[in-house]
């Protein structure tokens, strides 16, 4: 199945649109697109979610990213969350 995001919930935070959502690897899968649905995003937090969470995450763009695909580095079947802010 490979890498896939979802997002879960969008809102404004004064003059940012923000959005929120999950990303799952599988299949040994190491990253992939995140799709925020923003036009530009200025910043993204990556969260591991999990038990024993210790790997890092990595963005491999330069931001402010002018689309709303974010690509990202993982450690191999990696499961967590996501906040992007832009516009």
């Amino acid at each position: 199945m490979g890498f896939t995001s979802t997002i879960t919930e969008t809102t404004v935070f004064g003059n940012k649109r923000v959005a929120f959502g999950t990303f799952t690897g599988d299949g040994g899968s190491t990253g992939g697109e995140i799709e925020t649905g923003l036009d530009r995003v200025d910043m993204i937090h990556l969260q591991q979610s999990g038990s024993s969470a210790v790997n890092a995450t990595s963005i491999n763009e330069t931001l402010p990213l002018a689309s709303g695909d974010v690509t990202v580095v993982t450690a191999p079947d990696m499961v967590g969350f996501w906040i992007a802010y832009g516009a």
